[in-house]
């Protein structure tokens, strides 16, 4: 079995899908966000030496939001 990820850009594709899940040729499921962001997490933490510094993250933090908010 391959897995794949797919973004659908017309409806219409997303029918077609549901024609080949109604034929048994493929599975839909839907991405667990939650889980997924888990899974970015730990791949992030297992390259690092030591977890950032609440000070560090809140300086991160305010840096992209300042960032956001001067466009």
């Amino acid at each position: 079995m391959e897995t794949i990820r797919i973004d659908i850009l017309n409806p219409k594709a997303k029918a077609l899908l549901k024609d080949l899940a109604n034929l048994d040729l493929i599975r839909i499921r839907k991405e667990d966000s939650e889980n997924a962001f888990s899974e970015v997490l730990k791949k992030f933490r297992s390259k690092s030496n030591e977890a950032p510094s609440l000070e560090e993250i809140t300086k991160e933090v305010e840096a992209v939001r300042k960032a956001r908010y001067e466009k």
